[in-house]
């Protein structure tokens, strides 16, 4: 087999994908058309191939009674130029429904195409161009055919071979799609259309995760302070570009969003073979531990991945993380918090973090279990971190004792963020013991019956729990509970709180309190009388007042003299 021209030829070329024409066409095309080495001297008018149903566009185009300056109409000549590419998609082997979905969403391909017939039309050059066609010859005369089959010859002298239209149809701009078809030339149209397919149910398959991988995202991006290799850059500015358009980010996971930006940002994508690469990359990723559910976010968050070869590239890393000290049960949990940890800038600065660490005489499974809860500190740069501490030395907190607080916090599901807001509301947390009194208290709490679910909201909102003494302050606030008749007591006023109150369960879990107040007698009563008023408080506020009390601030009054309640129609 005679070995194909260069993609671009080094040579300049009269040929382009713009709308404007060139009179004389290079014999060594970019995409080479297939022309016959002896032409026929006599073009013929295009002849579908396909005995194709009446084309139905999604949006097709109003036929037009008037043409101006003896031109067809505008909307004709797109929905004839339309199936004219249709046809075209066929031959290339395209099917049908896809031929049709690519010609009805490639608008500004179709506005090349007929710029290019109406140029040649209104010069009359038809005669002087060259379409390099089998049907045709370098001086056929293509003037007298009808708009369709002129479409069709220019569609084909074009020789993208239906990549253009394709790509502009799944949502790339025509300008980086003729960038892009380079990547694409030694591939045929149902290869990349049969690809394109697999990479988008591949990346977007997964439902419910969208708003995760874009926060995931931005989290990444937020505590990364080291020098970044070329993957990264590649990745940060694919989530620029995401960034700059409606939604950010948070739209990471969405496929009409994201997809144009992914294949814009790493073209080499559509360029990888669907059967010896994209497919046994998935695999590899699941016997490495990895949920499939959770491969797209792993993807979408560092896309690079997509041109890693397992073994040149996937194995090697995940074994240097392995010799840094990473078990091997750890490396996939670690993946789908931080994917940059298969980054050559990661992986480098990890050695970095690891010599910074054991001169402040930090332990090494201290070091460790940090690490394997929050990877996105390989992303720090020591500079950063020797600054860190020394302003939490500024506050008394050591840093014996800030690592093991953090590594407590992180693995309870807080990231960085919600850690920094505990501090400031109660940094005496960090100065605590984690064995003799955090975990103590945690484990208070969830004996007593608090779930592991409910446990960080409240420790969220009231941090200091963990600081309060067992018996002397959590057993009295706590216990009472435990001698409350379920059925008698708590199930009446849980009832009255959702049902009547329509309030959520949570703010029980914030004010346990709430079963100790008489349901008939204080509940009730204050509650229809702050509905009637259309005042919203807390329960805490609306209950923890002696009567006086909530008749000043809530009444107006003194004293509450009448304990209000309301009127139901069938208690008549």
């Amino acid at each position: 087999m005679a070995s194909r021209a260069p993609l671009l030829s080094p040579t300049p070329s009269t040929l382009t994908f713009s709308p404007s024409i060139r009179l004389i066409r290079p014999t060594n095309l970019p995409f080479s058309p297939t022309s016959s080495p002896n032409p026929s001297p006599n073009p013929k008018p295009y002849q579908s191939r396909f005995n194709l149903r009446p084309i139905r566009f999604r949006n097709p185009l109003p036929r037009s009674s008037a043409a101006p300056h003896g031109r067809d109409p505008i909307p004709v000549a797109a929905e004839e130029a339309r199936e004219a590419l249709v046809d075209l998609l066929r031959e290339f082997g395209a099917s049908e429904e896809d031929s049709i979905r690519i010609s009805s969403n490639s608008p500004k391909y179709i506005d090349m195409l007929l710029a290019s017939v109406r140029e040649l039309d209104d010069h009359g050059l038809w005669g002087s161009w060259s379409s390099g066609i089998d049907e045709g010859g370098e001086k056929g005369d293509l003037s007298s055919f009808d708009l369709k089959s002129k479409v069709y010859y220019m569609a084909k002298s074009k020789g993208d071979k239906g990549m253009l239209p394709f790509l502009e149809s799944v949502g790339l701009k025509l300008s980086s799609a003729m960038l892009i078809a380079r990547y694409l030339s030694l591939q045929s149209l149902p290869e990349i259309i049969d690809k394109v397919t697999f990479v988008k149910e591949m990346l977007f398959s997964s439902s419910g995760s969208e708003v995760l991988t874009g926060r995931n995202a931005k989290r990444m991006m937020l505590h990364f302070s080291i020098h970044a290799d070329e993957d990264i850059q590649s990745t940060l500015s694919f989530f620029e570009k995401m960034e700059a358009r409606h939604g950010g980010l948070n739209m990471l996971g969405h496929e009409n969003a994201s997809f144009p930006y992914l294949i814009e940002s790493f073209p080499r994508l559509l360029s990888r073979s669907k059967e010896k690469h994209l497919e046994p990359l998935v695999y590899f990723l699941e016997d490495s531990g990895i949920p499939k559910a959770e491969i797209s976010a792993i993807l979408l968050t560092f896309p690079p991945i997509l041109l890693y070869d397992i073994e040149r590239d996937l194995k090697p890393r995940m074994h240097a993380l392995e010799k840094a000290g990473v078990e091997e049960k750890d490396i996939a949990s670690m993946l789908m918090k931080y994917p940059w940890i298969l980054s050559t800038s990661i992986q480098e600065n990890y050695s970095e973090i690891l010599a910074y660490f054991k001169g402040e005489k930090v332990l090494n499974s201290i070091v460790e279990k940090a690490v394997r809860s929050w990877p996105h500190i390989l992303g720090c740069s020591t500079q950063k971190m020797k600054s860190i501490m020394e302003q939490f030395s500024g506050l008394g907190v050591t840093k014996k004792m800030l690592v093991p607080v953090v590594s407590l916090l992180e693995e309870m599901g807080f990231d960085h963020r919600k850690i920094g807001r505990i501090l400031c509301r109660c940094p005496e947390i960090f100065a605590a013991s984690v064995d003799n009194t955090l975990k103590k208290k945690i484990e208070f709490l969830i004996k007593f019956g608090i779930s592991s679910n409910h446990l960080p909201r409240i420790i969220r909102k009231y941090p200091e729990l963990l600081l309060l003494d067992i018996n002397n302050t959590l057993l009295p606030r706590f216990s009472p509970l435990l001698g409350y008749s379920i059925e008698v007591v708590m199930k009446p006023k849980l009832e009255f709180l959702l049902n009547t109150m329509k309030r959520p369960l949570k703010e029980i879990v914030e004010y346990p309190r709430y079963f100790s107040y008489s349901l008939d007698k204080k509940i009730k009563p204050r509650f229809w009388v702050l509905r009637n008023r259309n005042i919203e408080c807390g329960l805490k506020d609306m209950l923890s007042k002696n009567d006086d009390g909530f008749a000043e601030e809530y009444m107006g009054i003194g004293r509450l003299l009448v304990v209000p309640s309301p009127v139901h129609k069938d208690s008549s």
